[in-house]
C-alpha cells in the first residue's frame, strides 16, 4: 500500500457536477481529493482486506444471532423494549438487506483491524462504487495510470443483482427511497441508489423523512399521499425506534432497507460482544463494555458511543486523558470502549479503509483521508487503485 501524487484532471469539477456529484466540495474544503491515489497490490486487496471482510461479516451475523436471544444484551445494545419482538421477527425471517461498510485500519503490512462496522446508512457510496471508477477509466487513458491498473470495485455491479434478486422475492410493489432534506450527500447517495433499483427493474419514487405520514389505519404514506409499500431509507433505525411514528413502525407492513435487525449489526455495542465471542481474532482490536473497563490493559483507548455516525464523540484516551476527541450530539444510550489502534500515516494524513459489502458480499473499497486521527464526514475521498 502507498500514496501517489498526481495532478489532478483539469475537467474533473465539470464531469462531476454533470453526473450530479455536487457534494465534491462541501462548506468550501475539497471532498473529493484526486491529487493523490493509493495503491495496492491484489494480495494486499484478496487477503487482507477482501477475504477478511467476509469472514467478519459472518462473525457479526453471529453476534445479532446471541444478541436476538438474549434480553439482557438487547438492554445493553440499548434497543427500546417496545420494539424486540419486531426486530426479533426481522430477525427470524431472515428480511433481506442490501449493503454495508466496515470500518478498517490498515496500512499495507499485517492484519487489517475493524473499528467499527456501518451497516444501516453508509455513506460515501456514490463516489465508492461511481466517480473513482470514472477517475481510473481517464487516468488509463491519458497514460497517468500504467496499462493494466486496476480498481476493487464491483460495487455498481453488485447493487444492481442485489435489487434485481430483491424485486423477484418482494411483492410487484413501488420501492420508496427516503433521505432527510437539507444534505446534498445524502441525497445524493440516495439517487444512486434508486437509480441502480430502476436499472434492476423497480418501479421507484423518492420522498423526504420530513414529509412521510401516516393514514388513519397507521400505515406510512408519502409526501404525495402514496402509500409506502417498501422503502429504502438513508435514516438511522436509532432515530426511527424512539421518534412518535416510532409506535407504527410494527403494524405499517412496511419493509424496510435496511431491515431493523440491522440496529443490532450497526450498534457499536457490537464491538465487544465481537471480541468476546471471537477473542484475539487478527482482525479485531479489544473493545469493552462501559462497565467492563477494569478489564482493559491497553494504556491508549477510543471512546465511542453506541449510537454515533461520522467520527462524531468520537474521544481517544491515553492515560486516561483525552489526546484527541470530536463534538457531536451522541452518547446518551451508553459507550463502549476499544483499543487504540493507529490509521495508516502518509505524510502528515492519516487513511480510512471503508470496506463495502453488498448483501453478504465483499464488493469494494473506499479511502478517507485526514490530518485527524479520528475520520469524520468532511474527511477527504480519495481514489485507489490495484498495480498492475
Amino acid at each position: 500500500m502507498r500514496r501517489e501524487l498526481i495532478s489532478p484532471r483539469a475537467h474533473w469539477q465539470s464531469q462531476a457536477e454533470s453526473y450530479g456529484f455536487n457534494f465534491h466540495t462541501m462548506y468550501g474544503e475539497p471532498y473529493w481529493d484526486e491529487s493523490r491515489y493509493y495503491a495496492f497490490t491484489l494480495e494486499q486487496i484478496e487477503r487482507d482486506l477482501e477475504d477478511p471482510t467476509t469472514e467478519l461479516n459472518q462473525m457479526c451475523l453471529e453476534v445479532v444471532d446471541k444478541v436476538m436471544a438474549s434480553e439482557e444484551l438487547l438492554t445493553r445494545f440499548a434497543i427500546p423494549r417496545e420494539h424486540w419482538e419486531m426486530i426479533a421477527r426481522s430477525w427470524r425471517l431472515r428480511d433481506p438487506s442490501l449493503y454495508a461498510r466496515m470500518d478498517l485500519a490498515y496500512d499495507g503490512n499485517g492484519p487489517a483491524k475493524m473499528l467499527e462496522n456501518n451497516a444501516d446508512t453508509p455513506t460515501s457510496l456514490y463516489e465508492s462504487a461511481f466517480f473513482q471508477w470514472l477517475w481510473l477509466e481517464d487516468r488509463l487513458k491519458d497514460g497517468t495510470l500504467a496499462p493494466g491498473s486496476d480498481q476493487y470495485n464491483s460495487i455498481q455491479d453488485k447493487l444492481i443483482e442485489r435489487f434485481a434478486e430483491l424485486k423477484k422475492s418482494w411483492p410487484p410493489v413501488p420501492l420508496h427511497f427516503a433521505c432527510c432534506q437539507d444534505t446534498d450527500e445524502d441525497r445524493g447517495t440516495v439517487q444512486y441508489l434508486q437509480d441502480c433499483a430502476e436499472e434492476a427493474g423497480f418501479d421507484a419514487c423518492f420522498t423526504f423523512i420530513e414529509e412521510i405520514g401516516l393514514t388513519p389505519q397507521g400505515g406510512f404514506v408519502d409526501g404525495q399521499d402514496r402509500p409506502i409499500h417498501a422503502a429504502f431509507k438513508l435514516y438511522p433505525w436509532e432515530f426511527m425506534l424512539r421518534e412518535e411514528f416510532g409506535q407504527h413502525l410494527n403494524k405499517s407492513q412496511t419493509r424496510w432497507l435496511e431491515p431493523s435487525w440491522k440496529s443490532v449489526l450497526s450498534n457499536k455495542a457490537l464491538l465487544p460482544m465481537l471480541w468476546k465471542l471471537f477473542p484475539n481474532h487478527p482482525n479485531l482490536l479489544p473493545a469493552y463494555f462501559a462497565d467492563e473497563l477494569h478489564l482493559a490493559g491497553e494504556s491508549k483507548l477510543v471512546e465511542k458511543p453506541i449510537y454515533s455516525r461520522e467520527g462524531a464523540n468520537v474521544r481517544i484516551l491515553e492515560g486516561g486523558q483525552a489526546v484527541a476527541d470530536s463534538d457531536g450530539p451522541y452518547g446518551e444510550e451508553g459507550i463502549i470502549y476499544q483499543a487504540f489502534h493507529p490509521l495508516a500515516r502518509f505524510g502528515e494524513d492519516y487513511a480510512l479503509i471503508g470496506s463495502w459489502l453488498v448483501g453478504d458480499e465483499a464488493a469494494g473499497i473506499s479511502v478517507r483521508e485526514d490530518s485527524s486521527l479520528i475520520t469524520q464526514d468532511l474527511s477527504r475521498f480519495v481514489p485507489h487503485i490495484i498495480l498492475p
